[in-house]
């Protein structure tokens, strides 16, 4: 009679093996995952519900429950000024949202802000990546001297920019050789203090993301430019239909990076401007500081949720742009 082995003996001699496999990579997990926990996960649980509470501070007895007044609050058009339109409409009362409310006012700002510096950043990267892509004489020195404006301190950035955009600084001097007549401090008119940043930012993050582009650039395959010459191409076809299409991996991951800083912007606005004049510069990022410096903890962290789920829809879309274009 043949006996049965004993279900012990029947299992795979890689079972052990595996679970020691997975345990180490487990290990080396960990980690990063504890850290993600405390520093991002748990505090962003924390702060949606602090948003919806209203506190300043204090004792933790003082927080009070308010559901998504604060919300509410934010989004609310107050009647004053909707009393003095003579027709209003839903239009009408978005304009006035945009025009007389914080976080409208911010968050058109940073929109602007974004729109412009991404596709300029991008612009300029691209340039600068093709014109020293080249095995010319010094071409190494200039990266280093592009890129060193992103390692430098964004302080001394900002003073000396400042200095440059003042009344009577060089870059108005040099504007008047060409027949301009401005002649104002950039930071300190509600028309220019937005441009000044959004310069400010392009000059110091194009040399970062130059040094991306490069590396795109060499990883392309000359084969392709050799078949493209060999059919007729001129170096503009070349750029539009071998270039391009090969730094599409690239350029998402630049503008995804980009769009995601440009709504996180904080510390150039708060060096240069402050927010100001007035309301011209003020970001979303700047206004939830107010409100912490205010004690209004509750606001301030429902306008960090709502920069939070603007930043994660925006990436969403992108990502879903990328996997359509990616497919035709």
């Amino acid at each position: 009679m043949i006996q049965q082995a004993p279900v012990s003996s029947c299992r795979r001699p890689g079972g052990k093996l595996r679970r020691r496999r997975t345990l180490v990579a487990l290990s080396f997990i960990a980690p990063n995952f504890i850290g993600f926990a405390l520093f991002t996960l748990i505090p962003v649980i924390v702060a949606v519900f602090m948003s919806m509470t209203e506190w300043s501070g204090g004792s933790l007895g003082n927080m009070k429950w308010i559901g998504l007044q604060n919300y509410e609050k934010l989004f609310a058009v107050p009647q004053r000024y909707i009393d003095r339109l003579e027709n209003p409409n839903f239009f009408s009362i978005l304009g006035l949202f945009f025009e007389r409310v914080d976080i409208g006012i911010a968050l058109k700002n940073t929109v602007t802000f974004t729109v412009i510096t991404v596709p300029l950043t991008m612009v300029f990267s691209v340039a600068l990546a093709l014109a020293l892509n080249k095995a010319v004489r010094g071409a190494v020195a200039f990266r280093a001297i592009i890129f060193f404006p992103y390692v430098s301190s964004t302080v001394a950035i900002c003073v000396c920019w400042n200095f440059m955009m003042m009344k009577n600084g060089p870059i108005n001097q040099l504007l008047m050789l060409f027949g301009s007549s401005f002649n104002k401090t950039w930071t300190a008119d509600s028309n220019m203090a937005i441009w000044a940043v959004i310069i400010v930012s392009v000059w110091k993050s194009m040399g970062y993301y130059m040094v991306i582009y490069l590396a795109a650039l060499q990883g392309i395959p000359r084969e392709l430019y050799e078949a493209a010459t060999v059919d007729g191409a001129n170096k503009w076809q070349q750029f539009t239909h071998v270039t391009l299409p090969q730094l599409s991996p690239t350029t998402f991951f630049v503008s995804v990076m980009l769009v995601i800083g440009c709504f996180k912007i904080y510390d150039t606005v708060a060096l240069m401007t402050g927010g100001g004049p007035g309301r011209a510069t003020k970001m979303l990022v700047t206004y939830t500081i107010d409100e912490f410096n205010a004690s209004k903890y509750g606001s301030a962290c429902a306008i960090a949720m709502v920069l939070l789920v603007l930043v994660l829809t925006v990436t969403v879309l992108q990502f879903r742009m990328e996997k359509k274009f990616s497919a035709d």
